[in-house]
């Protein structure tokens, strides 16, 4: 489930594996090329490790991530495979959506920024209880 299209110039925020220099970033994603890294930013939620990668639910969590600015939308297909995002609720194992981005002290930044958001059932998985999956973290070939 993809939501209102993605233009050039709309912002993500990473959390996980495409995170600039997180290991287990896939290779085959041109991120570098296809826009730019503008540091990092927090949101609301809770993150959990999903078992070599994270995602992240509804929750009240300060969490950690990377603002990246989308140049080239024909990225977009190669990023939601990877997140293995579908048109199917029921089967999608994310989501993409937009969600209000904070500054290190809560407050809002006035930036809405897509994230790939966990869309399965989160019983039994880990919380990263301070919000931020580490960039070496990475084991899998998932992430947000």
């Amino acid at each position: 489930m993809t939501g209102d299209p993605v233009q050039s110039g709309d912002l993500f925020v990473f959390y996980g594996l495409l995170k600039q220099g997180a290991a287990g970033m896939p290779a085959d994603l041109p991120l570098e090329s296809s826009g730019t890294f503008l540091g990092p930013c927090r949101f609301r939620g809770r993150l959990l490790d999903l078992g070599g990668f994270p995602g992240v639910v509804d929750g009240d969590t300060l969490c950690h991530g990377v603002r990246y600015e989308l140049s080239d939308v024909s990225l977009i297909g190669a990023m939601d495979a990877f997140e293995d995002v579908t048109d199917d609720p029921a089967t999608s194992l994310y989501v993409r959506k937009k969600i209000p981005l904070l500054d290190d002290h809560t407050a809002p930044t006035g930036e809405q920024a897509w994230i790939y958001w966990y869309n399965q059932p989160a019983e039994g998985f880990q919380e990263i209880a301070d919000g931020n999956w580490p960039l070496d973290a990475g084991r899998a070939r998932k992430n947000g």
